[in-house]
């Protein structure tokens, strides 16, 4: 009797219309995998044409128990948030919206492209703080497009967005070991990817690629086994994204906006939410209203993987 080799996970996007051609899928959670390294949520959202008068604009809302990562291929939108930032988001910028405790955000359209044609398209991912973090006073940190380490790997164009790769670590400042590249494999190329962190996961954004072999059609997140790299070929041109770090110390409960590893304190943070206790962004008074009567907390799931 011999063990079996692990296997590479396929994830396939639940894809979700908001109108007017903006479509969002969303690879994490899911049902077979929640988590991958500290990411507990990962929407790939366009290439979505923005247009004079229509708007896709994400009213204030709020969060604990997580980081944002805000990353854009194309477009800008303005963030603001509670603490005061206002922040132009553009391509090839990282975004670290650190929630801790508790912060509230939005994300518009900026005012200088309301009459303009442009087209969005871009990932947004949650990671979770770890436990003794988790209600850390919350921050926001920009870094712009020109500080993300760049550097030609295997003769393929690598972003070192988050965390060490290759001999280079980016400035982005994280609360556990975490990774995130953005890879332009090109047409007919051969990237072998080391096993960079414990968990490690790679996503094709724009066309279909090979995994150790496998075909990985686009839209599709390929999850490694634990510990393990992995070679990467593509016959076309492709961009993929690659995702991980140490695993999560626990399960988190992951309710609305929220996630933490208390269910108590995701109630807490609805009721707070619901009697508008958890801050405002400056000069809005918008905001989205708290989803479920009675507010539903969302069991985590022990029994895979934890998240």
């Amino acid at each position: 009797m011999t063990d079996a080799t692990p296997e590479t996970q396929l994830l396939k996007p639940h894809d979700k219309d908001l109108g007017g051609g903006f479509k969002v899928r969303r690879l994490l959670p899911a049902a077979q995998r929640r988590s991958v390294g500290p990411f507990v949520f990962f929407d790939h959202f366009g290439p979505a044409t923005e247009q004079p008068g229509t708007e896709h604009d994400v009213r204030p809302h709020p969060h604990i128990g997580l980081s944002t990562v805000t990353y854009l291929f194309k477009g800008a939108m303005m963030h603001r948030d509670s603490l005061g930032s206002v922040q132009e988001i553009l391509p090839g910028a990282i975004n670290w919206m650190t929630a801790g405790r508790g912060i509230v955000h939005s994300e518009r359209k900026p005012e200088r492209l309301k009459a303009d044609t442009y087209v969005n398209h871009g990932l947004q991912l949650w990671a979770a703080l770890p436990q003794a973090h988790e209600e850390v006073e919350p921050s926001f940190e920009h870094t712009p497009a020109d500080a993300i380490p760049e550097l030609v790997e295997q003769g393929t164009a690598v972003r070192v967005l988050v965390g060490e790769a290759f001999g280079v670590r980016s400035p982005v400042k994280t609360l556990s070991q975490t990774v995130y590249l953005d890879i332009a494999l090109p047409a007919g190329g051969r990237f072998e990817l080391p096993a960079l962190a414990p968990e490690l996961a790679v996503y094709a954004v724009d066309a279909d690629a090979r995994v150790n072999g496998e075909p990985v059609e686009a839209h599709t997140m390929a999850v490694l086994p634990d510990g393990q790299g992995a070679v990467l070929t593509s016959d076309t041109a492709v961009r993929l994204m690659v995702i991980g770090g140490e695993p999560l110390d626990g399960p988190r409960y992951i309710t609305w906006n929220f996630v933490s590893s208390r269910r108590e304190r995701i109630l807490e943070a609805g009721d707070d939410w619901a009697a508008q206790r958890m801050g405002h962004v400056p000069g809005e008074t918008e905001f989205i209203p708290l989803p479920g009567k009675p507010f539903g907390v969302r069991e985590p799931d022990t029994g895979t993987r934890p998240a």
